[in-house]
């Protein structure tokens, strides 16, 4: 018991001398005066920012995250710092005793290789706590003044930070065991951090080599700390890391003591390294990692609900991603980029960690300006045997056409970078990258792709034969973005319908949820009339959609449900625009009826062409009538008079029923039929979910025509899709900090916190010189 004793306190008595010669010296002061000056900036700079919005009326959100954890945070600012400190501080733990001689005194004491090392490493861990105490005062102050800080999220961070920095430490000293000079010490230590932070890219498109690098990479390890996530491969990473190098330290010191061979003393330093990468490896898998999420929204998390559909998938799943070297995506999923692509569906493994990932390359005609410019005159297997060599692969690693015929025809995806989805049951669907700057699907777009393979989603039917705007059509008065481009991210498809189209000249099928009636150009015939009725009177749920002079066509629909379109069509006067474009305004209501709707606050929906909807019989007809949308002024009457609205001017004519008023323009209605809620919603304009109004662009008028649709279908669909990916709203969004004292804030940290620091250190350091 007591040999054991003296064994630590050996550790502890180098631990203090180490720190006693550390703390003597101006280099640690000086390090942790910069770092309190660097940090102070970024600190002061951020929350400044969130001062001076809040008290000019705005309200910040998330400013816990925003200040501690964001790109331009006090966390990600200061990281870069440490990668230079630590050289400079470790470089002089084992030189200064080989230059000095001194290692022998120590090698002829009571103390093994082992304390030595240990020791020497507890006074870095213990001056890294400075680093840390540092650290500390900003989140005392951010708690202070930050109305429910979000406390989990700052320590989480801290912790990541001190990992890292003990990685540093335990490099810093290997590096010094290996020479008597403390420059070079120093050089080789920024070398082994260079390669650690590099190595993560290299050989990447080597199978069996880019999993060692992938886990050997330093780069990034702290990031999912101060996103607030604890993950035990990170944590597992950075002391399999240190060991590894405090092993090596130790190695070192025996091979001097003991004078061992080169031999010798490589095959313990490669044995040390095999065994750290086997370890690496098995607690990387996902079925070992375990995750804490240490924010109080828990946003690292899957959402509830995604967690609940994970929870009902029940056996294995493969993920299968198809990748087309002739598409402009490849890069999404060539070998150099799988591990990487991993990440998208670390959330999922964390729920479900037996998925299966798969990549099959092959070549296609795809859809690539850029290949069609470079060779122009080759056959697509000749610009394939022209690209394999350019991203180090083989021909042979390709499929033909015709083989991947044989597995999946793609044409209908375009040939282009597509994942699917299978379970061990069967059950297959598609999961796509979409045409915007963010191409990967989000978490709503996953978790609507696995909520397919364990349910029935909602069939959409858009009735046609009667002109009806068609879901085919691409031109700028089609509905075919919104409908079924599997390429746009809030298409019908990529948000959990089934669409088709439907006639009315038989019964509706059982299958179909909603059906879309939008700029019916004649009316129906009695039998596709006694269909619709039949649709209507078992309670499925409408989208209807009118345009000016289709009323005749379509009043019959909307007349049973105690709703006309008026005649005419809604006008206002305007400088700059067409006097029938109205830009309808949201209405408070809706955000209760449908989440998607409040995406439109303090937005404008345009309508070109508009139709005032009357909806006073509707409650007759036992329906709840919540107002979507209504003409955004007192000035927009009711136009019957002019047809010409490009060259004639719209005149307010009373004296035809003209009224200048504010007109509802969009409607839903609700009411018990058959055992279960019938919903309808009636837009008195057509134009504003078409192709032309998701895409342009007005100057001055933010618009999102896309919550129209979202929030329209997530309600005629009882919320089965778009999927709900919404979390509780964030609740530190207040300071207590004015504009004045953040004034006295900023003279605090970056002048009275660092000299008061830089005084400590002169006087500690005049009272060793007097001694």
């Amino acid at each position: 018991m007591n040999m054991k004793r003296n064994k630590w306190r050996m550790i502890f008595d180098i631990a203090r001398t180490e720190l006693q010669t550390l703390f003597f010296s101006p280099i640690a002061w000086l390090t942790l005066v910069i770092f309190v000056v660097q940090a102070s900036m970024t600190f002061s700079g951020v929350f400044g920012t969130y001062v001076e919005r809040f008290n000019l009326g705005y309200r910040p959100v998330n400013l816990t995250q925003g200040i501690f954890s964001s790109y331009r945070g006090l966390y990600n600012a200061i990281l870069p710092y440490l990668f230079y400190y630590f050289p400079l501080l470790t470089m002089s733990l084992m030189s200064r005793e080989l230059s000095s001689g001194s290692i022998k005194l120590l090698y002829s004491s009571p103390v093994n290789n082992i304390q030595i090392i240990f020791g020497k490493f507890l006074s870095m861990m213990i001056y890294a706590l400075a680093f840390i105490g540092i650290l500390f005062v900003f989140i005392i102050f951010g708690a202070c003044t930050i109305e429910n800080f979000d406390i989990g999220l700052a320590l989480a961070g801290v912790l990541g930070i001190y990992l890292l920095i003990c990685s540093y430490a335990a490099i810093g000293l290997f590096m010094s065991s290996l020479t008597s000079y403390q420059i070079i010490a120093a050089l080789g230590t920024l070398s082994i951090l260079f390669v650690l932070n590099m190595v993560g890219g290299l050989w990447q498109d080597v199978e069996w080599v880019r999993d060692i690098t992938w886990w050997l990479s330093i780069s990034g390890r702290a990031n999912e700390f101060i996103s607030g996530l604890i993950c035990s491969e990170d944590v597992l990473y950075f002391v399999f890391v240190t060991g590894l190098f405090l092993s090596l330290s130790i190695l070192r010191l025996n091979a001097i003591r003991q004078k061992k061979s080169w031999r010798k003393a490589w095959s313990g330093y490669v044995l040390a390294f095999l065994f750290t990468f086997a370890l690496g490896y098995i607690t990387s898998r996902p079925k070992v990692m375990f995750f804490y999420d240490a924010t109080y929204l828990k946003v690292n998390t899957l959402t509830p609900n995604s967690q609940k559909i994970v929870e009902q998938m029940k056996g294995g799943l493969t993920i299968t991603t198809y990748v087309n070297i002739l598409d402009d995506l490849f890069y999404l999923g060539q070998p150099s980029s799988v591990n990487a692509d991993f990440q998208n569906f670390k959330k999922y493994w964390r729920f479900k960690p037996e998925i299966k990932m798969k990549y099959v390359y092959y070549y296609d005609r795809g859809y690539s300006p850029s290949l069609d410019r470079l060779f122009p005159n080759l056959t697509d297997r000749e610009r394939m045997l022209e690209l394999a060599p350019r991203y180090n692969m083989d021909s042979t690693d390709f499929k033909t056409p015709e083989e991947m015929k044989q597995i999946i025809d793609l044409s209908g995806e375009y040939n282009r970078f597509v994942r699917v989805l299978e379970r061990e049951s069967g059950e297959k669907t598609f999961l796509r990258v979409f045409n915007d700057p963010l191409l990967m699907p989000f978490e709503s777009e996953i978790s609507v792709a696995f909520k397919r393979l364990v349910m029935d989603m909602p069939w959409v039917g858009f009735v046609t034969g009667h002109g009806e705007r068609d879901m085919d059509q691409i031109g700028d008065r089609g509905y075919n973005l919104f409908a079924q481009n599997k390429l746009f991210r809030h298409s019908l498809p990529n948000q959990g319908f089934d669409v088709t189209k439907v006639t009315l000249d038989k019964d509706i099928s059982d299958n179909i949820n909603i059906i879309v009636i939008a700029d019916m150009h004649s009316p129906l015939s009695e039998t596709e009339m006694r269909h619709l009725k039949n649709y209507i009177a078992r309670g499925g749920n409408l989208f209807i959609a009118g345009e000016p002079t289709r009323q005749d066509a379509m009043n019959p629909i909307v007349e049973q449900f105690g709703v006309t379109f008026m005649p005419g069509r809604l006008v206002k006067e305007s400088e700059h625009y067409d006097p029938d474009m109205i830009f309808s305004l949201p209405r408070p209501a809706p955000w209760k009826l449908s989440y998607p709707f409040g995406y439109l606050f303090r937005r404008f929906i345009p309508m070109p062409t508009c139709v005032g909807l009357d909806y006073s019989l509707a409650p007759e007809k036992g329906f709840e009538v919540t107002t979507l949308f209504t003409s955004d002024t007192l000035k927009t009457w009711n136009e019957v008079e002019t047809i010409n609205f490009i060259d004639e001017p719209v005149v307010l004519n009373p004296a035809v029923g003209e009224k200048e008023d504010i007109y509802a323009t969009g409607i839903a209605l609700a009411r018990e039929m058959n055992g279960r809620e019938q919903r309808i919603i009636i837009l008195g304009d057509a134009d504003c979910i078409s192709n032309a109004e998701h895409s342009i662009k007005r100057k001055g008028i933010p618009a999102y025509n896309y919550a129209v649709i979202t929030g329209s279908f997530f309600w005629l669909s009882d919320g089965v899709a778009p999927f709900d990916v919404r979390r509780p709203k964030a609740v530190d969004n207040k300071v207590s900090v004015g504009m004045e004292g953040m004034g006295i804030v900023k003279i605090a940290f970056l002048w009275i916190f660092p000299i008061l620091l830089l005084g400590i250190g002169i006087l500690i350091w005049i009272r060793r010189k007097g001694r």
